[in-house]
């Protein structure tokens, strides 16, 4: 099972906040107290909030192997934590900038990614070629600018079943359209942010670099594994079913043998009367010829 050590959480800095005059109230109870006019974010109760949200995540893509998680952290320091460990996790990411309705208004973004893969088709199938050098000059800008924005999802033909966001106050669009339509949002929350519409809080640092690939790293994590567990559930299964089929045979089989007559009692009763017969026969046999002498003498 995926989790992560109080080690990890102080080597990474995680229990950095903000300072005291940039705090947000409705933080209060997670942070442990206030250090040189810093936050200090309380390690125990983040802990104890990421593991669930790790446990989350897993039994959420271990239900369904279509289930797709999109990860959101478009400020600087999350740029390539973000793209790195949703690659490597198989899932979509958006790390340049968020488009407005990217959720909500979904099927006029799914236009802009079919403008980007037509713009793509058409440098591999040769109709560059047939243009003017500002025609393809222009047709490159576009689709350099469609692909810095879209490239995360571009193979996203659907919503996401959960997203997880780094930074909720710089995304605080990304998180009302999932709101909006009931989508979870796991979240880094600092101390100057505030935790209302997320479903599962993981207060922590989100500006420190290593903070942020750690959070990003262990959410990956989770996603694999809940996909190895799905797969092996349903290699047990199956085995399972093979087990029982073979189990169900070995049975029929002995059902089978006890139902059948035993030949071997049959035989030995036939053979026991047949030499029973036979002694009585011969006795009977030996029996005449004394008579007759005794008749013969008389």
């Amino acid at each position: 099972m995926v989790t992560v050590t109080m080690k990890e959480l102080l080597e990474a800095g995680v229990h950095f906040g903000h300072q005291v005059r940039r705090w947000n109230p409705k933080m209060k109870e997670y942070i442990f107290g206030e250090r040189n006019g810093i936050y200090i974010i309380d390690l125990q109760k983040t802990q104890k909030m990421f593991r669930d949200a790790l446990a989350a995540v897993s039994n959420m893509v271990a239900e369904d192997r279509g289930k797709m998680m999109l990860f959101v952290g478009t400020k600087r320091q999350a740029q390539d934590a973000v793209r790195e460990e949703a690659e490597r996790a198989g899932q979509y990411y958006v790390n340049q900038r968020w488009l407005g309705g990217l959720l909500t208004n979904f099927q006029t973004v799914q236009k802009s990614i079919k403008r980007l893969k037509d713009l793509e088709a058409m440098q591999t199938d040769g109709r560059y070629e047939k243009l003017t050098k500002k025609e393809r000059i222009k047709l490159d800008r576009e689709r350099q600018g469609l692909d810095k924005t879209l490239s995360g999802i571009k193979s996203m033909n659907r919503l996401p079943d959960a997203i997880f966001v780094i930074d909720v106050r710089k995304e605080e669009i990304a998180v009302a359209e999932a709101n909006k339509l009931g989508i979870p949002v796991f979240a880094v929350v600092d101390t100057n942010c505030s935790p209302e519409g997320i479903d599962y809080v993981i207060p922590g640092n989100d500006d420190a670099l290593r903070a942020v690939r750690l959070f990003a790293s262990r959410i990956a994590d989770a996603v694999l594994e809940g996909q190895q567990m799905l797969t092996e559930g349903g290699a047990t299964s199956g085995g399972a079913e093979e087990g029982g089929s073979e189990r169900s045979e070995a049975e029929e089989t002995r059902e089978a043998d006890t139902d059948a007559p035993d030949i071997s009692e049959s035989d030995e009763e036939g053979s026991t009367e047949a030499v029973s017969s036979d002694t009585t026969d011969g006795g009977t046999m030996s029996e005449e010829p004394e008579n007759a002498e005794v008749v013969a003498a008389s």
